[in-house]
């Protein structure tokens, strides 16, 4: 697994793309990731230090792990397929890990939110093209 950082969040008004991308912590791989606009506004606004009146959706679910004790260790985006990127966010609870299935732009939203580290397969990251900034947005979706 390779440790990853959100590098940043590009918005492409005229597509109406919202791409996240990861890089890699020690390295100068980059992951481009299409999400939704809504995960990617709920990133940018905690990024920014921007917190609504009232909870939004991953607000929400990083006060219910709070309030349960429940710990996120890492997020992992585990796997490709069909030009799908897929995730698990891996939680420890009551001295047990918890495994669960997410999309990546839900996982990242929350990660940034808990601070906790986020991991990239090796085969996810061999799946990919190389990527620089100025390339289309023909990426797989979360």
């Amino acid at each position: 697994m390779v440790e990853m950082e959100l590098s940043k969040i590009i918005i492409d008004e005229k597509r109406h793309d919202q791409v996240i991308v990861l890089k890699e912590k020690s390295g100068e791989r980059l992951l481009p990731i299409v999400i939704g606009m809504n995960e990617a506004s709920a990133i940018k606004m905690q990024l920014a230090g921007v917190y609504p009146l009232r909870p939004m959706t991953h607000d929400l679910l990083k006060s219910i792990l709070d309030d349960l004790n429940a710990r996120v260790d890492r997020i992992i985006i585990d796997k490709l397929e069909e030009n799908t990127f897929h995730a698990k966010i891996i939680i420890s609870l009551d001295g047990k890990v918890k495994i669960i299935d997410s999309r990546p732009s839900d996982s990242i939203a929350l990660a940034v939110r808990t601070k906790s580290p986020i991991f990239v397969e090796e085969e996810v990251l061999s799946k990919t093209s190389p990527f620089n900034e100025t390339d289309k947005w023909d990426e797989p979706t979360s």
